[in-house]
């Protein structure tokens, strides 16, 4: 893990090379995008106040990484852990769902691409990228102790040798592995769902995600249903409900999410995986739409396995910078 020497550099000028990448680890760490915004914040604070005693004994990168680390260790024995809808109750049916609204601190939070993955010419450590962003795997890092989740990520995901991350975390190399040996145990019984990250190059997709707007746009639930998995889910934060199947996922779409009939998405990208900004008809009944849900969805083998709507608009979609409403002049194009 080598470092350019910063002693001739702006310090700002510096740390900012490794903010992509430190928001990344500190979102899989916290499983919120808003917490590793601020956990790397903090970690240039506590950086700046304390760099006349960094001696360059280690490079600025796993300087930087240590600070992060702590920060996050910080943060997860205050208790934080994030959760999706699947985590938390079992699946409804839609003729007798309750919408039951849960705080924001309970949820796993979408993250734009930009913000957690560094550009990379390497294909391959791009897809390893964006795998370990997407939701379910987040979700699977929560149930891990949080030293734990920190030797797993800095092993499995950002390929640090054994002897760096002991070092980082101030153990012993035996202490790494056994670490990493217990939390990869953790994860092999959590039965990961399999999807395909976003990939612009990829034509099935990119045609999958084509009939997908077509079929929600022209509010055609058959043709919608005819792209999901058969055992598709559907999740809505902040709300606990989620369903699963073709037939409770049709009934909810014609019944208590009729309001969503007309409306606009706007394609994104999100933890790696392809999102749409959905924004539903003025319901004053003048011309536009507004903002609805934030869309990512999960998908495996042609077919989708996820949709999950994340509702709160007034968070999502300034930080996905989606706009505030669609104007006829926008609907027009």
């Amino acid at each position: 893990m080598s470092d350019l020497a910063t002693t001739d550099m702006d310090l700002d000028t510096a740390m900012d090379r490794y903010r992509v990448e430190l928001t990344g680890y500190c979102y899989r760490m916290l499983g919120s995008s808003f917490d590793a915004e601020d956990a790397v914040q903090d970690t240039y604070i506590r950086a700046w106040r304390s760099y006349e005693k960094f001696e360059g004994r280690s490079s600025l990168r796993s300087w930087l990484y240590r600070i992060a680390t702590n920060v996050c260790l910080d943060l997860l024995n205050a208790g934080n852990k994030r959760a999706r809808p699947m985590d938390l109750t079992a699946p409804q049916h839609q003729a007798s769902a309750v919408l039951n609204e849960r705080p924001e601190v309970t949820w796993l939070e979408p993250v734009p691409d930009g913000r957690v993955l560094p550009q990379t010419a390497d294909p391959a450590e791009m897809a390893l990228a964006k795998e370990s962003v997407r939701l379910a795997f987040v979700a699977a890092l929560q149930h891990l102790p949080a030293r734990q989740r920190a030797v797993l990520i800095l092993r499995e995901v950002l390929a640090w040798k054994a002897d760096e991350v002991a070092q980082l975390l101030e153990t012993t190399t035996a202490s790494v592995n056994s670490a990493l040996q217990r939390a990869r145990a953790t994860l092999a019984g959590q039965s990961l769902r399999d999807s395909d990250p976003a990939d612009p190059l990829d034509a099935d997709q990119a045609q999958l995600l084509a009939r997908y707007l077509s079929a929600f746009e022209a509010y055609d639930i058959s043709r919608l249903t005819a792209l999901l998995h058969e055992d598709a889910v559907l999740s809505m934060p902040p709300f606990d409900l989620w369903l699963q199947g073709h037939e409770d996922i049709a009934a909810w779409h014609l019944n208590q999410g009729i309001g969503c009939k007309g409306s606009r998405l706007v394609p994104t990208t999100a933890n790696g995986m392809p999102a749409f900004g959905q924004y539903r008809p003025r319901e004053d009944g003048r011309p536009g739409h507004t903002p609805w849900a934030l869309q990512v969805l999960e998908i495996s083998d042609g077919k989708i396995v996820g949709l999950n709507a994340f509702l709160d608009t007034a968070r999502w979609f300034p930080l996905f910078g989606l706009p505030e409403e669609l104007d006829e002049a926008y609907e027009a194009q």
